[in-house]
């Protein structure tokens, strides 16, 4: 039972979920923004081009029955949400924490030694080979 404890303490506080928690919320915060912002300035702009249907901006398919309505201004807002949303949450989730990975990645284990390293292999490397040799 302790064993199972500790590795879901692990698993919480693994990088990923925390990163995954603060997204989440910062991504309700940020609709709840955005939502907000396009129904009080873009639906009442959408809805001033569409005329004086009462339905909003776009048109009925058949006439004097509302079921039929195709709102096309919903549609646009929706689209504007989504655009805002994702920009906003790439500018301040995804930049500054690429950023930040940049800084402190470590250099991968593919990447060839620095010379002055690869420099004392070879002195260590051609030392034991004297040694080997009997020059030494």
């Amino acid at each position: 039972m302790a064993g199972m404890v500790s590795g879901f303490k692990e698993f919480l506080l693994r990088g990923n979920v925390v990163d995954l928690a603060v997204a989440v919320v910062m991504g309700t915060a940020v609709t709840a923004l955005v939502t907000s912002f396009t129904e009080s300035f873009i639906n009442p702009l959408l809805a001033s081009v569409g005329g004086d249907d009462e339905l909003g901006f776009g048109f009925t398919i058949v006439s004097g029955n509302a079921a039929t309505f195709v709102n096309v201004g919903a549609f646009i807002t929706a689209l504007i949400n989504f655009a805002i949303i994702a920009a906003v949450l790439y500018f301040i989730l995804v930049v500054p924490m690429n950023q930040v990975r940049a800084k402190f990645a470590r250099a991968s284990d593919d990447a060839p030694p620095p010379e002055d390293i690869a420099l004392l292999r070879e002195i260590r490397d051609e030392l034991r080979a004297s040694r080997e040799r009997g020059d030494g």
